[in-house]
């Protein structure tokens, strides 16, 4: 079965795990291409096509200044993946929510009854 061409949309685009690697990098700010090529350790060519793809489904924009390149992250394109995994989020805040109730049963077991002090042990008033 042949993939899915990746320029359709957001979603497509961001499917590859180095696309979304680049787009963390831009969330930082507007960068020049030879900063994103020292942050992610590509080859300029690999930094290249992926900026490409996230350009054609719009996800980043360019800007010239000179001969330099600066590209930013367009977050708002980013929404519609947002508000669809938002459909998904009761299931990982459950099981957060089941890991949080283990660990402090655990915490309270490992702590052992609580001992109320003897008349001995009591202060004296």
């Amino acid at each position: 079965m042949p993939r899915a061409p990746t320029t359709l949309d957001p979603f497509t685009a961001v499917a590859e795990p180095k696309r979304r690697q680049v787009l963390e990098v831009l969330a930082q700010g507007e960068r020049p291409v030879n900063d994103l090529v020292e942050s992610l350790r590509w080859p300029q060519p690999q930094v290249s096509k992926h900026l490409g793809v996230l350009k054609k489904v719009g996800l980043v924009s360019v800007r010239r200044v000179g001969r330099q390149r600066f590209y930013r992250l367009n977050g708002q394109l980013l929404k519609p993946i947002h508000e669809w995994v938002k459909h998904f989020e009761r299931f990982w805040r459950h099981q957060l929510e089941r890991i949080k109730a283990r660990a402090e049963q655990k915490a309270r077991q490992s702590q052992g009854p609580v001992r109320k002090p003897s008349q001995s042990e009591e202060p004296s008033q």
